[in-house]
């Protein structure tokens, strides 16, 4: 197949064009490369602010180099970084020219902000912790950017219109299995999506082994996200476990660094940081495990049930508050024995779940059925 991933997160299709190669398939990334954290791709659709017609330029030139395909994938209905209202011709063109559309439920959209705040289907989100709405600048913000304004009408559009719906993560399955309206063919939305585990490419020689010593925990930060992804709460969670286990108890932070550099300042953890408000380990989560590195994050029940894991509890699992951050990791820092079997089980996990060639295959049945 001749396949076009458009857009860019954390990687993803990045990571998926690789395994899709591997397996014979001709791949295109066109993509900004996520920013800052400039991953790779083949149509470089990067923006700068003060140079608006020289990207409209490009786009244009690349235009013709996006049809053809049997499957275009966008990484959300905003693809390309302009309005929303400018996406929408684009969209229509991709659609003329090529097969099949598909769109990743992978992260921030219309649905994504709406589904949590109103009906709240998770016990907490980006949006809600329990019965109560988030209210902090950031998912203020999001609201108000998604809701009642051109990006929820392309949102909505691109959803009831594309083909189907692969989703990253469970908290994304869940949020649209609460979407009942219908497309253009007369599917519901819910039934246009399936589960696709995320991509990640495991590295030849993953470290599992503890030395002792201090634990080296590596907190990431998000430009304009860390209270939005809770990265605040559990940063001052560690820093309060410094001040009381000051030899046992190493804190690396990366701020805003190209993807390459992080990687580079990751390595050599123990223990990562991350996603305080998910039920699931994200693409960062994910390749801190491929390291043989423990995620203290996400890890719910449901997670490893949607991937049918029996056996596997490499996460530990915090809720979404300070002190259940502190009580978490605290025993992980107080009982250094565990900490070799959960880098094991890390990069067992990976290895089961999300090895980039195993997703591809399961991508490559994704869009074959359509």
């Amino acid at each position: 197949m001749r396949i076009l991933l458009l857009g860019e997160y954390s990687n993803v299709h990045n990571t998926l064009a690789r395994g899709l190669r591997a397996l014979g398939h001709q791949v295109t990334v066109a993509s900004d490369g996520d920013g800052w954290k400039d991953y790779p791709r083949d149509i470089d659709l990067q923006r700068s602010p003060d140079k608006r017609l020289r990207f409209l330029w490009r786009l244009l030139k690349a235009l013709p180099r996006m049809r053809g395909y049997d499957v275009v994938q966008l990484i959300n209905p905003m693809f390309l970084e302009l309005k929303a209202q400018r996406i929408m011709p684009i969209y229509r063109y991709l659609r003329r020219h090529n097969g099949k559309v598909v769109m990743g439920a992978y992260g921030m959209d219309y649905y994504w902000v709406s589904v949590n705040t109103d009906i709240r289907p998770l016990r907490y989100s980006d949006f809600n912790i329990g019965d109560s709405v988030r209210t902090d600048i950031e998912a203020r913000r999001y609201r108000d950017e998604w809701i009642g304004t051109p990006k929820q009408e392309l949102s909505q559009a691109i959803t009831l219109d594309c083909d189907a719906i692969p989703a990253g993560l469970y908290e994304y399955w869940a949020t649209y299995n609460e979407v009942t309206q219908c497309g253009r063919d007369g599917r519901a939305v819910r039934d246009k999506m399936q589960f696709i585990p995320f991509p990640i490419t495991m590295p030849e020689h993953p470290d599992t082994t503890f030395s002792g010593g201090p634990l080296k925990l590596f907190v990431g930060i998000s430009r304009g996200r860390s209270t939005y992804k809770g990265t605040d709460i559990m940063l001052r969670a560690a820093q309060e476990l410094k001040s009381k286990y000051p030899d046992l108890l190493d804190i690396r932070i990366a701020q805003g660094v190209p993807f390459e550099e992080y990687q580079r300042m990751m390595d050599g953890s123990d223990a990562i940081l991350d996603q305080l408000y998910s039920y699931t380990p994200s693409m960062n989560s994910l390749l801190a495990m491929s390291k043989g590195i423990i995620v203290v994050g996400g890890g719910e029940p449901e997670n490893y049930d949607i991937l049918g894991e029996k056996e596997l509890r490499p996460i530990i699992n915090v809720q979404p508050t300070q002190e259940s951050v502190c009580n978490e990791l605290e025993q992980l820092i107080l009982h250094p024995e565990r900490i070799s079997e959960l880098k094991r089980q890390s990069v067992e996990y990976i290895s089961r779940h999300h090895d980039y060639l195993k997703v591809a295959a399961r991508y490559v049945d994704f869009y074959s059925k359509i």
